[in-house]
């Protein structure tokens, strides 16, 4: 499976972006799908994810802001972000696993596909 993730780019504090991410040779209805992302100097970080049975999940830091979703007619996740804050600055990375263990859906050991990542840059 391999993921392309895109629609970052630089926003002010408090507007918005949509990231998509689409897998080839694999479906998002057949897989966990996460996001995750890492900031300059600290490690990556679990930000959403969404089960195959459509369950979503998200870090504390961004309840409420942001919103993962899928199409699978378009085959493609998405997460909308929206009030964004300065410390939201980061690369995001789309990453699908099939077999996801219950209850690990924020630990990044446990996708096993891995998109090359998209920068979003919010000014303060």
């Amino acid at each position: 499976v391999q993921l392309q993730a895109c629609g970052g780019g630089l926003v002010q504090a408090g507007g918005s972006l949509r990231l998509s991410c689409a897998p080839s040779g694999g479906t998002v209805s057949t897989h966990t799908m996460g996001w995750f992302r890492q900031a300059p100097g600290k490690e990556r970080e679990f930000v959403a994810a969404i089960r195959r049975a459509g369950n979503t999940y998200y870090a504390d830091s961004v309840k409420g802001r942001f919103t993962i979703s899928r199409d699978i007619a378009k085959n493609k996740v998405y997460l909308q972000m929206n009030s964004l804050k300065p410390e939201d600055t980061a690369v995001y990375y789309c990453a699908a696993d099939r077999n996801l263990s219950a209850g690990s859906w924020y630990i990044e050991q446990q996708y096993e596909y891995w998109g090359q990542g998209t920068q979003v840059t919010v000014s303060s």
